[in-house]
C-alpha cells in the first residue's frame, strides 16, 4: 500500500485572490455610491461611486475590474441598494427585472422593499460601525440603526407619497 498522496488544485490561488478583489471593489463601489455632494451645475449629485469604478479598473485591470463592475451591476439589478443614493434595480419593488410603474405596486410591496433595503444598509452599517468604533454589535445596532428608525420611517412614507402622488391627485 502506497502512502503517497497527490494534491489536486481545483482553482489557482491567484484566481481566488482576484475573485476576492473583484468582490471587494464591487462592494466598495456600492459603498461609495452613498457619498454624494450637490452639483450646482446639475440636478444630479456628484457621487464617489465613479471613484470605485476607476480604482477597480486601475488596480484590477480590464478583466477583473470588468468582472467587479459586472458583479456590482448585478447586485443592484437584483435589488441590493448599491446605486447612487442607495437606490437599486427593479427586482424587489417591481417583482422582476422589467420596470413597472411603482404607483401601481401594492403599498405592502413598496414599503416592504424599502424596509428590506434599509435592513441591508443597516446590516453593513452596524457591522462597520462596530469594527471602526470598537463597539459591540449591540451598541452599534442602537447607535447606528435604532437611532435612525424614525427618520427612515419618515423617508419611506415620503417615498410612498411621491410615487403615489398621481393617484392621490386623481382622487
Amino acid at each position: 500500500m502506497s502512502t503517497d498522496t497527490a494534491s489536486v488544485e481545483l482553482v489557482g490561488e491567484e484566481t481566488v485572490e482576484n475573485v476576492a478583489r473583484a468582490a471587494l471593489f464591487a462592494a466598495l463601489t456600492g459603498a461609495f455610491a452613498y457619498v454624494s455632494f450637490p452639483n450646482p451645475l446639475s440636478p444630479a449629485p456628484v457621487s464617489l461611486q465613479v471613484l470605485g469604478v476607476f480604482l477597480a479598473g486601475i488596480l484590477l485591470g480590464p478583466v477583473w475590474g470588468g468582472l467587479s463592475m459586472g458583479l456590482y451591476l448585478l447586485t443592484g439589478a437584483v435589488g441590493a441598494p448599491v446605486f447612487s443614493g442607495g437606490s437599486a434595480g427593479g427586482a424587489v419593488v417591481h417583482g422582476g427585472l422589467r420596470i413597472r410603474n411603482p404607483a401601481e405596486r401594492s403599498l405592502v410591496r413598496l414599503v416592504g422593499a424599502m424596509v428590506v433595503g434599509t435592513g441591508v444598509i443597516y446590516a453593513f452599517g452596524v457591522v462597520g460601525m462596530s469594527l471602526v468604533l470598537d463597539m459591540t454589535l449591540e451598541e452599534a445596532f442602537f447607535a447606528g440603526a435604532v437611532a435612525f428608525i424614525p427618520a427612515e420611517a419618515f423617508k419611506i412614507a415620503a417615498a410612498v407619497g411621491i410615487v403615489r402622488s398621481d393617484q392621490i391627485a386623481a382622487q
